[in-house]
């Protein structure tokens, strides 16, 4: 049954909460740092220890900055409890009580922060990592096991093996059913999607079933191969989390362990989790401990990574309570206005996934533009017109994409200033201040093109996985090196790399034994003390600093080089790994680099401000810009029907069809998995509009593209309460 009350408005000063509540957050409403003030709550006010809060995020990034934030709230609130600074509404209400219980409230945050290390704020990937580890033999854990991050080469293992025994010799297989194909399916549900239930019915006969079957028995090959090979994936852990706590056997230990451990659970970007993960939060915590759910459904736009936003309505219709975060910091009153005026309280794929009005904390203008909000047409008679009267894509792009450059040229000539972060006097608006959110890679390109064309300073931000850069391959090589320091030529590539620095002249005139000896120095410091320490001496030996920054670019080289070793130290800490392991593992991630969804992204540098930014709006998520610019909100392709198909069965059950044509209803799960593919489109332009703090331009125009385009729906719709 779905609630359509308006929930009430949180106050963070107010009752702290009780039970399983559901805190809807909007763009620039302060999720993070709502959690962090209720971190803070609960440890002065006696609520709860430091180590009897569990505080979780759905990625290593987002989870790296929430660790930060809670540790920072807790420092500000013990350094101003007893002086509280004008404004500060949480410490305000810390202060307010008699000097004893002062007292014990700072001793509380003290205790907190000296014990913080030990603190679990984690992804639920690591969580469960936990819980298994605590569970043991409890919980269907293998202490031997190996954490495997890509599974890929076993999917395709298993593939190619039942391939062969089907159909091997004498048989033929389907011709809808070549070597590709299987191993498509077999990535599908081992790799990509391991823990949707699948239809239709192995005994459905033709085709479908024979895929049905297919499927069902590479997924189940796959899982007896892991427990013989004594290897465990991501989404296993999660798997067998949920087995134990749904088990009538175990799940009682289990949940009572789980809940003798944690009284207060946080969990932040909740839009982002999916069926698994609600389950394993539901059954350890909810109705048994206070468990703190804070997401914005709006913003769920990563379907693609297997998050289902059902899984967070299903959350709000067992919760205890539910309130909005109120208020957004981000944006002024003027430009929330215009958005109000785009929006028209629309629902983003479901009527339970509502644009509500916020308030604004900035009540004054940002900048000094007389419009917050304009929305660009291209006419249709300045282009060519396709046989059914509407703009040809191609042309109606480039004209856009022109049009954007004249903007920010005329932006950035007009005088405009702007109000800098933190306040302060007004300043002029930079190329810096400017960013051009964008769908695809294609489209960015584009925009980068005109923009150098007309002058303009212009950088891709994100747009690169840092295992994509030039210094991944440096740390390969290196690594590379440090695996077989006997072997000549990995130590002469290492030489001439940017890591060691030598032209071909001075490696000819060079003893290599030189090199080879700090090499095997290299290797212990590894094996003794990590990558960290393996990049620093490394750096020190060679003067690495000093030497790239030198040269042009060599600023970006060593910032992703500094990057990469962040990344390669969580690998070895996350799963153990040696020289061979980490060199295996570093190869996958670059084989991988540039799709969709990577979680390393090339580093901004300080003078990427100087230029505009053009971003995917899948990585601008959490950044914000005094101008954002949306060219193509009107563009959207629609492919053909995919290979499998996701839906929602009557019981609002994530399924994968994996039958094909022909199967029963694949039409109407194509027809509905196309229908969510276009509700992201809706929840991700949501979250392209939402990055302004004090100008929005949109651009539209009619082509063939355009009816089932985000922004047309948007301007279009008429389904307001």
């Amino acid at each position: 049954m779905n609630r359509t009350y308006e929930p009430q408005p949180f106050v963070l000063t107010g009752p702290l909460p009780t039970g399983t509540t559901v805190l809807q957050a909007s763009a620039g409403t302060g999720k993070t740092f709502t959690i962090a003030g209720l971190a803070a709550r609960y440890v002065a006010e006696g609520e709860a220890r430091m180590d009897e809060l569990l505080i979780v995020s759905f990625s290593r990034e987002s989870t790296r900055e929430l660790r930060g934030r809670v540790r920072e709230r807790l420092v500000s609130a013990r350094d101003g409890l007893h002086s509280p600074p004008v404004g500060d509404e949480v410490l305000q209400h810390l202060a307010a009580c008699d000097g004893e219980e002062r007292a014990r409230r700072h001793r509380r945050l003290q205790d907190a922060l000296a014990t913080f290390d030990a603190a679990t704020v984690t992804t639920t990937h690591g969580f469960c990592q936990q819980v298994l580890l605590a569970l043991g033999t409890a919980g269907d854990h293998d202490g031997e096991a190996v954490l495997v991050e890509d599974l890929r080469d076993l999917a395709a293992e298993v593939a190619d093996d039942l391939y062969l025994r089907k159909w091997g010799a004498p048989g033929t297989p389907p011709p809808e059913l070549k070597v590709k194909d299987f191993r498509g399916l077999a990535h599908t549900v081992v790799v990509a999607d391991p823990a949707t239930p699948l239809v239709p019915d192995p005994s459905t006969e033709g085709l479908p079933g024979l895929r049905a079957r297919i499927a069902v028995g590479v997924r189940r090959e796959a899982n007896r191969r892991k427990r013989r090979q004594q290897m465990l994936g991501y989404d296993d852990m999660l798997l067998r989390v949920q087995a134990t706590l749904l088990d009538p056997v175990t799940a009682p230990a289990a949940a009572a362990r789980l809940r003798a451990r944690y009284s207060k659970v946080l969990v932040d970007e909740f839009q982002d989790t999916d069926p698994v993960q609600w389950s394993i939060l539901r059954e350890a915590f909810h109705g048994e401990r206070t468990l703190v759910l804070i997401g914005d459904p709006k913003q769920a736009i990563y379907a693609f990574r297997g998050a289902d936003v059902h899984a967070y309505l299903q959350a709000t219709e067992v919760a205890s309570s539910q309130s909005t975060l109120p208020q957004n910091w981000r944006s002024d009153a003027e430009l929330l206005r215009g958005l109000d005026a785009v929006f028209r309280g629309a629902a983003l794929g479901d009527p339970r996934i509502r644009v509500r009005r916020v308030r604004a904390a900035h009540r004054g203008r940002l900048l000094t533009r007389p419009e917050a909000v304009r929305l660009r047409v291209l006419r249709r008679d300045d282009l060519p017109l396709t046989q059914s009267g509407t703009a040809s894509t191609g042309p109606a792009r480039d004209a856009v994409a022109a049009d954007v450059a004249a903007q920010v040229t005329q932006l950035l000539s007009s005088g405009t200033q702007v109000l800098p972060r933190g306040g302060g006097a007004m300043e002029e608006l930079a190329p810096g201040h400017i960013a051009v959110l964008v769908r695809t890679n294609k489209q960015a390109e584009l925009v980068q093109c005109v923009l150098q064309e007309a002058g303009v300073p212009v950088v891709l931000t994100g747009r690169t996985d840092v295992f994509a850069t030039p210094a991944a391959l440096q740390w390969q090589l290196l690594l590379e090196a440090l695996e077989q320091p006997h072997r000549t030529t990995r130590v002469r590539r290492l030489a001439l790399g940017a890591f060691v620095g030598r032209t071909a002249d001075q490696l000819a005139e060079e003893d290599s034994q030189a090199l080879a000896l700090r090499l095997r120095g290299w290797v212990r410091t590894f094996e003794t003390r990590g990558v960290s320490a393996l990049f620093e001496a490394v750096c020190v030996d060679e003067s690495v600093q000093p030497r790239l920054l030198g040269h042009t670019g060599g600023d970006r080289l060593l910032t992703d080089l500094r990057h990469l070793t962040e990344a390669l130290h969580e690998a070895v800490l996350e799963g153990q790994l040696g020289r061979t392991a980490l060199l295996g593992w570093l190869r996958r991630r670059r084989n991988d680099a540039g799709t969709e969804g990577a979680q390393e992204r090339s580093r901004r540098l300080e003078s990427d401000a100087d230029a505009v930014q053009v971003i995917t709006i899948h990585t601008s998520k959490g950044l914000e810009f005094p101008v954002v610019l949306v060219p193509f909100g009107w563009d959207r392709w629609s492919p053909d029907a995919p290979a499998t198909a996701v839906f929602h069965d009557q019981h609002d059950r994530r399924v994968r069809d994996v039958g094909g044509k022909g199967g029963p209803d694949w039409g109407a799960h194509v027809q509905a998995h196309k229908q969510d593919e276009a509700d992201d489109e809706l929840r991700l332009t949501y979250v392209a509009l939402t990055r302004a703090q004090g100008q929005l331009l949109l651009w539209w125009a009619g082509s063939y593209n355009t009816p089932t385009a985000p922004l047309h729906r948007l301007l279009l719709h008429d389904d307001a309460e």
